[in-house]
């Protein structure tokens, strides 16, 4: 069995290591497809440890792995590293104060999450050579999680064949294991094309491009009335041909996103939407062009190593915190409405007891961990983590990082993820994740039962989103 104290000292002895890399990618925010000082910065560190590292998967230049060991089992650890566009900010710091204006930063915290699973799999790998353990542990750099969905790619080149299992975390406001799924997704452009006029003189001679979204719009929201209450379509014009009302615009493009709680419903919806915007052509006689940008599978939690996990984080402990973390972190949450701090802590409502809920609800940040759960509910976002539970046995964790309150995707993740706070949970969620890993590697039966599991919740077949000359959008 492995040794709790020794996978836990042994992530300690590089934590700084690892808190630097996390600074370096905090430092360079970059956006999906484009993160190449940060992909270096992770690939500068495997290397160092020893790691046979791999780049450009499925073409993309930042997608890597990097391996140590041969052979089975082979686990897998997955990292991300992009940022999100105007999220820049100072690190510790409660009040908005961009260190560029409109500049990108890490309101995810993928700058904790890459670096995090990457020093869990450091601290495996020293551990399999300390102990002789047989098998190898592969570290994916994963680029485009926010935008381009490079797992998806990545599964469709067949990066995570062989792999027999995949472990993940997420920083949060909670120490929890997810237990839920998401939502599968696909991103399309509609493309019109049409021919301009003079729209007083000779509007009878022009063919709307724009007219044609607007009508693929009207029989997209009638279409709502009939598919399944989980599903949802949202759009955002992309092109509308121009800013001249007296000119027939002749080029016009529609963004749609369609999510349903699984991709097999994504895959039948996507062929109903396309037929309204078919239509849509026809009544205006304009042509049209589909093209998938992206797409991802919805993520299904593999219950036998989700309870693995949590039962890892629970032996390995919560993040610990000091009074100058509670200090930083109650400015925030003392900004944040009741509504805000209930909603972050949504997750946790139904499954801890209702006095411990109370006790976590009057702090600004969260110690408790969480018991697993698996809840048949597919939270409302979405993620390429789904692409690779498809491929293999996935779990994936949360810590806390930030404020009880803390909306994602916002500037004051970015402030957390930068300071003691974020870079305390990463170090937590790393020892859970390495304990994780080893305990699979030491059990054959519990990896057994887990790929049961999979073939039982995904049929054992990877279902690809996007048709096969969907390729990455680097620009």
């Amino acid at each position: 069995m492995a040794d709790v104290q020794k996978i836990k000292a042994l992530v300690d002895e590089k934590a700084d290591k690892f808190v630097n890399v996390a600074n370096q990618v905090w430092s360079t925010p970059e956006l999906g497809f484009k993160e190449e000082k940060s992909a270096a910065a992770l690939i500068a560190a495997l290397e160092s440890e020893g790691f046979k590292v791999t780049t450009g998967l499925a073409g993309i230049p930042t997608a890597f792995v990097g391996v140590w060991g041969e052979g089975h089992p082979a686990i897998a650890l997955l990292g991300e590293f992009d940022a999100l566009p105007s999220l820049s900010q100072e690190a510790g710091n409660d009040v908005h104060t961009p260190i560029c204006e409109g500049g990108n930063g890490h309101g995810c915290g993928h700058n904790l999450l890459g670096a995090g699973s990457l020093a869990a799999a450091v601290a495996v790998k020293d551990y399999m050579e300390q102990n002789g353990i047989k098998g190898s542990v592969h570290y994916f750099g994963c680029p485009g999680e926010e935008f381009g969905c490079g797992k998806m790619f990545m599964a469709r080149a067949g990066a995570f064949d062989g792999i027999d299992a995949a472990f993940t975390w997420h920083p949060s406001n909670l120490n929890s294991v997810w237990g839920v799924s998401s939502l599968a997704n696909n991103s399309i452009y509609y493309k019109f094309k049409g021919r301009t006029s003079h729209a007083a003189a000779s509007p009878h001679l022009g063919r709307s491009a724009l007219d044609a979204c607007e009508l693929m719009s009207v029989g997209c929201n009638y279409l709502r009335e009939h598919i399944i209450p989980e599903a949802r379509l949202h759009y955002a014009y992309r092109d509308v041909g121009g800013s001249a009302p007296n000119v027939v615009q002749d080029h016009a493009c529609v963004n749609y996103f369609i999510r349903a709680p699984k991709i097999t419903q994504v895959l039948e919806l996507i062929e109903r939407v396309n037929d309204v915007a078919r239509g849509a052509a026809l009544m205006t006689g304009t042509e049209l062009e589909i093209q998938t940008a992206a797409g991802l599978c919805d993520y299904q939690p593999n219950d036998v190593l989700s309870q693995l996990l949590c039962d890892c984080l629970m032996e390995t402990g919560a993040p610990e915190f000091d009074q100058a973390d509670y200090d930083l972190a109650r400015k925030f949450w003392d900004d944040y409405s009741d509504a805000e701090i209930e909603s972050s802590l949504a997750n946790i409502k139904g499954v801890a007891p209702d006095e411990v809920y109370e006790e976590v609800r009057k702090s600004p940040l969260t110690e408790y961990i969480a018991p697993y759960k698996h809840i048949d509910y597919a939270m409302p976002g979405s993620t390429d983590v789904g692409d690779v539970s498809y491929c293999t046995p996935t779990a994936q964790l949360g810590t806390c990082c930030w404020a009880n309150g803390t909306p994602g995707h916002t500037w004051q993740v970015a402030a957390q993820d930068g300071c003691s706070i974020g870079h305390k949970g990463m170090i937590a969620a790393s020892k859970a994740l390495a304990l994780a890993v080893i305990r699979t590697m030491e059990d054959p039966e519990l990896l057994k039962k887990a790929h049961e599991e999979y073939v039982k919740t995904t049929g054992g077949k990877y279902i690809c989103p996007v048709p096969p000359e969907t390729v990455p959008l680097f620009d």
